[in-house]
């Protein structure tokens, strides 16, 4: 053990660590955006339950080159019974590029919401205005997961495979 000498005082010197992801071999940072909101903007009651309920377009960009597959979680963390989730998908292709409106990629496998239901539930806020947080996570495998796999399962194997993450947060109040 090393040892600091300070003012005449021994202090052991302590080395501290931190979690941190793997380090993604990537020249660009990876991306998640989409054409029907902007970054902290409002989400259109088109993706809401006052609207079709359906999934926004979603793009993905600079995935990094090291990426076996992408994961996307999507959630409110200012529901008042905590946070509540929306959306999972895991186990899609590194190259999908995206996510097309109203649609689920071929490659990937949906999870269980907290609405009790498998596929995309939109945001739909009791009062006040919420954020939803598209998550996007670049992994160094694959999930071994099954196919209603809850968030908290999908959080607990997922932590140690996160090569990047990239997320965009959209803003909504139910009309009343």
């Amino acid at each position: 053990m090393a040892l600091i000498i300070l003012i005449g005082v021994i202090i052991p010197q302590v080395t501290l660590k931190i979690a941190s992801h793997k380090k993604a071999t990537n020249k660009y940072i990876m991306t998640i955006s989409s054409s029907a909101f902007r970054h902290n903007e409002i989400i259109p009651a088109r993706y809401t339950c006052d609207g079709s309920d359906i999934n926004p377009p979603l793009s993905f960009s600079d995935i990094p080159k090291d990426t076996k597959s992408l994961l996307l979680l999507v959630d409110d963390p200012d529901a008042p019974s905590g946070t509540w989730h929306h959306w999972s998908v895991y186990n899609m292709a590194p190259e999908i590029g995206g996510i097309d409106e109203n649609s689920k990629p071929a490659s990937g496998i949906e999870g269980l919401t907290s609405f009790g239901k498998m596929g995309y539930g939109g945001p739909c806020p009791p009062k006040g205005i919420h954020s939803y947080v598209f998550t996007l996570y670049a992994l160094d495998s694959m999930l071994e997961l099954p196919s209603n796999a809850t968030f908290n399962e999908i959080q607990s194997v997922m932590d140690i495979h996160i090569l990047e993450t990239a997320s965009i947060t959209g803003i909504y109040s139910k009309n009343r």
